[in-house]
């Protein structure tokens, strides 16, 4: 990436940060864990051309570097932003072509897909079942609302017609869809986990006991830089999936995102929720937006024992030989 190029992707996370920082309320996270989808919100997000992020210029989209795009929907995790920016701007970069409204991913089967990210709200779903991948349009379809612990819509779809048929890109291999998702998923819990971190470190400032803030006290500082060091090990390797976005080795890179990220998470949940204490389970406290988040993302498109066991299983195909060397690989 050239200066031109850094300079146009710090505009636009710039621009990008001020838009959740200025619009994302906590009435509007609460409506939407009401099942209120915040359409107002996006067409803001839609005017500022965030879904179109990592499309081609040829496409009519931003073309960013993938780290650059990826950043965009760890800024809107930190936000807890109700919405499927990143599941919009994949969808588009692995068709080409942007979509009219807010789009999503799943896995599916005879008509049907269940637990589709904001599903019912999506103008076009993409679609991969044992025939490939197919798109879905809006009036094809029909489903039942659902939601994760967080709140977000996680809907049954019920799929009309065959849908168009698009190619899978080969350096997806045969994880397809899971492997985006979960790489998808890493990089949005890094977001979170950096805004529970905060929280944390804000609350131990502020908070007093014997007559001094909390944060004075040792054991808290050790949490606290416990936490610290899994969120930069999490958004690190997140960056380093992005990084081989359209790779032969994204796969493996994805997996590796989602199993670390996934440790991290549980680690960063209960560390800030200790230093909240008793007022961090609160509804009042702005903690579980982030922490419920990090919860649910954790399980979805592959837990991390899930990507572990399929990380074991490449390396023993490939022989024990080859563990070090691939992990050398993978991570530099």
């Amino acid at each position: 990436m050239d200066m031109a190029d850094n300079d146009m992707a710090g505009i636009i996370n710039e621009q990008a940060q001020r838009l959740f920082e200025g619009t994302v309320t906590r009435d509007q996270l609460t409506a939407a864990d009401n099942g209120d989808f915040q359409a107002t919100l996006w067409a803001q997000v839609g005017e500022a051309g965030l879904p179109l992020a990592l499309l081609l210029e040829e496409a009519g989209g931003i073309a960013l570097d993938p780290v650059q795009a990826f950043e965009l929907i760890r800024s809107a995790a930190y936000y807890a932003v109700p919405l499927p920016l990143g599941e919009t701007m994949l969808v588009a970069a692995l068709l080409n072509e942007a979509s009219e409204g807010p789009a999503s991913l799943a896995h599916g089967q005879a008509g049907q897909a269940s637990r589709v990210p904001y599903g019912q709200a999506c103008s076009r779903v993409l679609v991969e079942n044992n025939n490939g991948w197919r798109v879905f349009e809006r009036d094809q379809i029909t489903g039942e609302a659902g939601r994760n612990l967080a709140g977000e819509p996680r809907d049954a779809l019920h799929l009309q017609g065959d849908g168009r048929s698009v190619e899978r890109p080969q350096w997806l291999g045969d994880e397809g869809l899971a492997a985006v998702g979960a790489l998808l998923r890493a990089v949005q819990m890094s977001g979170a986990m950096r805004r529970a971190l905060d929280l944390g470190v804000a609350h131990a400032t502020e908070r007093k006991q014997f007559g001094r803030p909390i944060a004075a006290f040792q054991a808290v500082q050790h949490m606290l830089a416990d936490a610290a060091v899994q969120v930069a090990s999490a958004s690190a390797i997140a960056d380093n999936a992005a990084q081989a976005w359209g790779k032969e080795d994204f796969v493996v890179r994805a997996a590796l995102a989602k199993v670390r990220t996934g440790e991290a998470a549980s680690l960063v949940a209960r560390v800030t929720h200790q230093v909240h204490a008793a007022m961090g389970i609160t509804q009042e406290h702005s903690l579980h937006f982030y922490t419920r988040r990090l919860w649910s993302w954790r399980d979805e498109f592959g837990s991390d024992a899930y990507w572990a066991e399929w990380i074991g299983q490449a390396v023993c195909k490939r022989g024990g030989a080859a563990l070090w060397p691939s992990l050398v690989a993978a991570t530099s």
